[in-house]
């Protein structure tokens, strides 16, 4: 295989494959409570759990919503804030105060651990995407620290301007710290084109705005290894995942993303007696409790299930 072109009649419902590619359906999750902004979360799916690195996508939006998450833990992980419409408010443990508007990336590396909030104004219009890289073994203890980039670097092509948020496409290189090799970008596209990509990785496409006949409304679609381009067309915006297929297991449970049921348990433990993950100063509002532990001990798994 060398590369995509999808005919759109093959993007259809469920999460079958076709000729090697998957459509992994959303499903309706509240953010932040069960009165919070919905989002549409495509990965972990019920077969597929990781793209790369990358283990968590959720979408939003556009709509009149009001983001507001309480202060709240991570571990084990990068989280990726990009926004198509809309402004967030982000306030971390380390004092961090920072505020991302469309086209800047927020990047947080919890490592070891960290907590932090999220707030939009009221009832603006809310648009974009969460996303989680998984850190690798080595990496995953590492101190938190925190990143706002008000610029990116550009891959440009015929028919295509990609903003290479994470990791290289195309020779393109973001300055946002990454722990693993990888590849995440906002495709504008007008017209018909091809993007390069690396044949090593695998990817995922999710349409942000516009109609682009490869990518349907809602899913993210899947494409495994072995291409060396991605053929696009249509005019609107695209987001691009990818990354070498991470082969480790993880335990990934509420915001933690860990190796073991007992490592998972004890971050739980630490965040509920108030140790571990600092403060996050300035936010309105208690923290959010962890949830309680399901009654089978959690399982350490691979990209699928």
């Amino acid at each position: 295989m060398s590369n995509l072109e999808l005919d759109p009649r093959e993007i259809r419902g469920g999460a079958g494959e076709v000729a090697g590619r998957e459509v992994l359906e959303g499903r309706e999750v509240p953010l932040g409570g069960p009165r919070a902004m919905t989002v549409s979360r495509t990965l972990p799916g019920v077969h597929r759990r990781m793209i790369g690195a990358w283990c968590f996508v959720d979408a939003y939006g556009p709509e009149q919503a009001t983001m507001r998450v309480p202060p709240h833990p991570h571990t084990g992980l990068q989280t990726v804030s990009w926004l198509v419409a809309g402004e967030v408010l982000h306030r971390d443990s380390l004092g961090t105060l920072q505020e991302i508007r469309p086209g800047r990336l927020n990047l947080m590396t919890a490592g070891r651990g960290i907590s932090h909030s999220e707030e939009s104004p009221a009832g603006s219009v809310l648009h974009g995407v969460q996303l989680w890289v998984a850190l690798p073994d080595a990496s995953r203890h590492v101190e938190p620290g925190f990143e706002h980039h008000p610029t990116l670097p550009v891959l440009s092509g015929p028919g295509f301007a990609a903003t290479v948020v994470m990791g290289t496409l195309g020779g393109v290189t973001s300055p946002a710290t990454a722990y693993s090799p990888l590849a995440g970008a906002e495709i504008a596209v007008d017209g018909d084109c091809e993007v390069p990509v690396d044949p090593a990785f695998e990817h995922g496409l999710l349409l942000l705005d516009g109609e682009v006949a490869e990518v349907g409304r809602g899913p993210l679609v899947y494409l495994p290894p072995g291409r060396s381009g991605v053929r696009l067309s249509g005019r609107g915006r695209v987001l691009l995942i990818g990354g070498e297929p991470f082969g480790e297991e993880i335990v990934m449970w509420w915001n933690f993303v860990g190796r073991s049921h007992d490592e998972i348990a004890a971050y739980r433990k630490e965040w509920m007696e108030g140790e571990g993950f600092g403060t996050v100063e300035g936010f309105d509002g208690a923290p959010l409790p962890a949830p309680v532990l399901p009654g089978t001990r959690l399982k350490p798994r691979g990209r699928v299930r």
